[in-house]
């Protein structure tokens, strides 16, 4: 296992960052490899973001002796939605069969978590999110076809997409955690347009389902000072609370959204006009 570490920004500073930088400090490239558990945590709300992919033995959420606690969940929350092969997911004992894009959210307290796949072959990508809890939930299983969803966007905008919610209080309860799926419709190119902001919550955004040789730009900064990142399969970008976002593919693509901060349900700021 690894546990890597990345710091808070101001906005005044980030306008003079270089590409070099830019990527040095937001984007996240070496969470999936077969056979490992890598996990990156943020000083925004505190939230932790990895990836545990089981090959031939079992891989445990571990803990790093940054994070000062016993055990992950002693004083988290997490979320994990299966991007790979069908898996399985034992916590405290209780067995949860995750197919693809199936999410489950394991409340605070949990003290053993631990992942597995059918198929070392195909195996399970467990991508998860794990944020500050205060108190313990119950943990639940939200298959993909049971998760609720909104549809966004226009074909005339190229923007159509649907966003799923399973992680959130449409679904389960949580402390502060949130997390998602958006997919753009075939053909379609931007996700979250027109952008926006939401001042009390950061967000993670997983991107997955990129072909070999695509990318997506990923647009992030102030309204007055806008700033993109190139993105391949299976990178993260880690946005801070005072960051608008959006995103635009040379090919479909997906992405997986996590949140940690106050306000449920969000309170976003649309932005009309970018620089």
């Amino acid at each position: 296992m690894t546990f890597k570490v990345r710091y808070t920004h101001h906005p005044n500073d980030f306008k003079s960052y270089d590409t070099a930088q830019l990527r040095g400090e937001f984007l996240v490239t070496d969470l999936v490899e077969s056979g490992k558990t890598h996990m990156v945590y943020s000083h925004y709300d505190r939230l932790i973001m990895g990836c545990a992919v089981p090959t031939t033995s079992p891989l445990e959420l571990g803990v790093d002796p940054f994070m000062a606690v016993d055990y992950h969940l002693q004083k988290r929350e997490v979320g994990i939605i299966n991007l790979g092969g069908p898996g399985v997911v034992t916590v405290d004992n209780e067995v949860y069969i995750l197919k693809n894009r199936d999410s489950l959210y394991v409340g605070q307290g949990a003290k053993n978590v631990s992942f597995t796949s059918e198929d070392a072959g195909q195996p399970a990508k467990f991508y998860f999110n794990s944020a500050a809890a205060h108190k313990p939930l119950p943990t639940k299983l939200i298959r993909i076809e049971d998760s609720p969803f909104i549809e966004l966007g226009s074909v005339e905008e190229n923007s159509k997409r649907r966003l799923y919610q399973p992680i959130t209080y449409l679904a389960v309860e949580t402390c502060q955690l949130m997390m998602g799926i958006t997919e753009p419709a075939p053909g379609a190119a931007w996700n979250t347009m027109p952008p926006h902001i939401h001042e009390l919550r950061m967000e993670v955004y997983f991107y997955f389902d990129i072909p070999e040789d695509r990318q997506v730009c990923h647009i992030m900064g102030t309204q007055s000072e806008t700033r993109n990142l190139w993105i391949g399969n299976e990178q993260a970008v880690i946005s801070p609370p005072w960051s608008m976002h959006c995103a635009a593919g040379t090919s479909p693509y997906a992405f997986v959204w996590g949140m940690a901060g106050d306000d449920s349900p969000i309170e976003s700021i649309p932005i009309r006009k970018l620089k």
